[in-house]
């Protein structure tokens, strides 16, 4: 304790700051990489006109609560108030679509990668690149704009993503991790940049359309972990810490995804290795040691911080459909005059899943409370389907949830891992869904039939990785990010493994095989039920 009150006195500190999906989180890391502090903000994503989006006033709102937080988790701790920082860094969702003009004020709301309303723009742009353009990437959602006639398009001058924002506000400078950029633009793997000739083509696309902005110019500049990303500004200072008491510049590293921090906390960057993040959405990704043999619409080829080519597998929703049954239980227990913690009642229920039947019992749950491009939903419909003679018990109820919750991930990692036989050493996992031991994990083993490790930090989550990441800009000394994770993070910490269990992988695979049959009874809800 007397050595983070010196650390954070003298300015030592090192700030991690991620715009997650349901919640903002701040991490203060000391200089061993420990996570000392931290701070949150719980928030939600609105359906305004049809559009997915946050309120960008919510967005400082929760940064600087965030901030307050955090300083309070220090002046508690500590005894200490945050006057300096030696690094910052900022994450956030990856993708989206957030416009401006010329004099930085937000054409239209910002769009958000939950949004599935731009399948014209996507299949264009792939059939053009010969190159997976998935709906949630930026240039897809810009594309759509262009083909919708939206008048904006034409004042167009900077399009970014959250975190991509957040930065600029913070230092003034229009830049974006390349992990983040991946997301926005295709990425070519050796010069760790936007592919040039893609967006040649792209600019001779819409030539006709006379807009006096080329796309480059209208991108944040791409860098790579490590490279100088600009200063906290006195401006941005003021945005962060409303007391005043924080000093402007501090260096901070380049701004990234959620994917790539989550590469970064599970120590993932490297080839042959691969993640899960499961939370609010859920994404697989595996660094590939080689490009894949043929487009799939199904991956998404993005990179890591550090630049290196990584297969993905993204689903929009994963544990938000199973968090409201929980609370369901929840208000069941109010109702009896049961106290139960909400934390007592997730670990409860998934410990009961483990009780299930290996298939769940002949249940049947889509989690669907978006689209999801991988199973052609271009809206979702969350549903539960038993025929009368299913074993309809809590066990296997809790058991299909967790299993809807990976399904459509598993279609997606089935193509990296079984037809383009992508090398794998290691899976980890991390994220709420990991967080009652064993249960997730073990059911994550059954559905890629691959061992799965969580490590002990992987509760930290993105707020962790991108400290690590604004870490690694102020003490990396020039050392590969894969290797200095290695030697000055991670070291000797191998984590908790656990195996594929033959009768769960036989029960998901038989569940997977009902899931995909079903399909069509999560069509016509989309179809039929507009609610």
């Amino acid at each position: 304790m007397t050595d983070a009150r010196k650390l954070i006195a003298s300015g030592g500190a090192v700030l991690g700051i991620e715009f997650g999906s349901t919640r903002i989180k701040g991490i203060l890391i000391n200089d061993k990489n420990e996570p000392i502090a931290e701070g949150s903000y719980e928030w939600e994503n609105k359906l305004v006109d049809g559009v997915w989006t946050y309120d960008l006033e919510t967005v400082w709102e929760g940064l600087r609560a965030t901030y307050t937080s955090l300083a309070a988790d220090v002046l508690q701790k500590y005894g200490v108030v945050i006057k300096s920082l030696a690094g910052i860094g900022v994450s956030a969702m990856m993708h989206g679509y957030l416009a401006f003009d010329g004099e930085g004020s937000l054409l239209v709301p910002f769009r958000t990668w939950r949004n599935t309303m731009t399948e014209q723009a996507a299949e264009e742009l792939t059939a053009l690149f010969n190159y997976n353009i998935p709906q949630r990437w930026s240039i897809a959602h810009l594309y759509q704009a262009i083909l919708n006639g939206e008048e904006h398009v034409k004042d167009v001058r900077f399009i970014t993503t959250l975190a991509g924002y957040v930065h600029w506000m913070l230092t003034g400078q229009k830049v974006i991790g390349v992990g983040d950029a991946s997301g926005m633009f295709p990425i070519d793997i050796k010069t760790r940049d936007y592919d040039a000739k893609m967006i040649e083509l792209f600019d001779e696309k819409i030539a006709d359309k006379g807009y006096p902005w080329k796309l480059a110019e209208i991108l944040p500049k791409s860098l790579v972990a490590g490279e100088d990303a600009g200063f906290l500004t006195e401006e941005g200072a003021a945005l962060l810490d409303e007391t005043g008491n924080l000093a402007a510049g501090t260096p901070l590293c380049p701004p990234e995804g959620d994917a790539g921090t989550g590469m970064t906390a599970t120590n993932s960057v490297g080839r042959r290795t691969g993640n899960v993040s499961a939370g609010t959405s859920v994404f697989g990704m595996v660094v590939l040691a080689k490009e894949l043999s043929k487009v799939y619409p199904e991956i998404d080829l993005v990179t890591t911080p550090a630049g290196d080519l990584v297969g993905m597998a993204h689903c929009n929703t994963c544990t938000s459909d199973l968090n409201a049954w929980v609370g369901l239980f929840g208000q069941f227990c109010d109702l009896m005059g049961i106290k139960a913690d909400r934390g007592e009642l997730f670990t409860k229920l998934y410990t009961k899943a483990m009780e299930g039947e290996p298939d769940c019992g002949g249940l049947l749950g889509y989690n669907y409370l978006s689209g999801e491009a991988i199973t052609h939903m271009e809206e979702g419909r969350p549903l539960f389907v038993r025929n009368a003679d299913s074993r309809f018990t809590l066990a296997n109820f809790m058991r299909m949830h967790l299993y809807s919750a990976l399904s459509v991930l598993k279609i997606g990692c089935d193509i990296l891992l079984k037809e383009e036989h992508a090398a794998l050493d290691t899976m980890y996992g991390h994220g709420g869904f990991f967080k009652t031991a064993g249960v997730g994990q073990s059911i994550l083993a059954a559905a890629l039939d691959v061992p799965v490790t969580v490590m002990s930090t992987a509760g930290e989550g993105g707020a962790w990785g991108v400290a690590l990441l604004a870490a690694y800009r102020v003490r990396g000394g020039g050392a590969a990010l894969e290797d200095w994770l290695k030697s000055d993070v991670f070291g000797a910490e191998a984590g908790t493994t656990v195996q594929p269990d033959p009768a769960a992988v036989e029960g998901f695979n038989a569940y997977l095989a009902r899931y995909e049959k079903g399909l069509p009874i999560e069509r016509a809800a989309v179809d039929c039920y507009k609610g």
